[in-house]
């Protein structure tokens, strides 16, 4: 097992045997870590926290401290982290509390840039991308291929919808839909149109955008004197052999706290 000697790891741990531990990094016990995962040096881990294969954990990171809740009482609640993701430098990711979901999961495949921070209870879905110091308030759930830009905050219990790029230094406060392109300050955030070429770089037909793309201008793009119900009925009636369309739709009716919806053009 490729584990430095200067490495602290406790008994309890269980590390695959391709598992790799730099030196001066700290694993607890009820950590769980998979095959060819790499620990860098001076990584901490606590537990319970389970963390699948081939992830790359970096230096300084707090992967599976306890939440930053004054509710917490010293709950058992856990950190599940997926296949082949990338948490770089300083990134911090929290075990969930009793009174949330109980546990903070990550995805596969994603990648978390230098300072990050995911806080408890949060969901992070398949192939994220956090930029540089990008955060999440506690109970966020993050959309499968969005992409955060660095220094982005993220609100408790706001979703961001899937494929969404958001851009750097933008407060987020309400829920944000899949899809889209945003940026802009809480108060002031704009969609300035679909993400296009996000959309194609995950791998999404041409038909598939095109369907989004009728089904944004449909509720972004309704007269001032259209309410938001009619605009998601029609895009529901003109657009419903697009699974894509419906899960924009879908996505505003279960809102809880909202979705922005403004535009460039207001």
């Amino acid at each position: 097992m490729p584990i430095h000697p200067a490495a602290v790891i406790d008994p309890k741990a269980e590390l695959h045997p391709s598992a790799s531990v730099g030196a001066y990094a700290v694993i607890g016990p009820d950590v769980t870590i998979g095959a060819d995962t790499v620990i860098d040096p001076h990584a901490v881990i606590g537990g319970p926290t389970r963390i699948g294969q081939g992830n790359h954990i970096g230096s300084f990171s707090s992967i599976g401290s306890p939440p930053q809740d004054m509710r917490y009482q010293g709950e058992p609640t856990e950190l599940l982290i997926g296949d082949g993701n990338t948490i770089r430098e300083y990134v911090s990711i929290h075990r969930g509390t009793a009174g949330g979901r109980g546990r903070t999961v990550i995805g596969s495949g994603c990648m978390l840039m230098s300072y990050c921070h995911v806080a408890h209870d949060c969901i992070l879905h398949d192939h994220v991308i956090m930029s540089n110091v990008a955060t999440l308030a506690g109970h966020v759930e993050v959309g499968s291929h969005a992409n955060l830009g660095g220094l982005v905050a993220v609100h408790q219990f706001c979703r961001i919808g899937a494929h969404t790029y958001i851009g750097g230094m933008s407060g987020i406060s309400l829920d944000v839909p899949p899809y889209v392109i945003l940026a802009g300050t809480r108060n002031q955030m704009r969609i300035t149109g679909v993400n296009k070429i996000g959309l194609r770089r995950s791998g999404m037909s041409r038909e598939a955008i095109d369907r989004i793309e009728q089904a944004f201008k449909i509720i972004f793009r309704a007269a001032p004197d259209v309410v938001l119900q009619d605009a998601l009925t029609q895009a529901e009636q003109e657009l419903a052999d697009s699974p894509e369309a419906l899960h924009l739709v879908d996505f505003f009716r279960s809102s809880k706290r909202g979705v922005v919806k403004r535009t460039e053009e207001g």
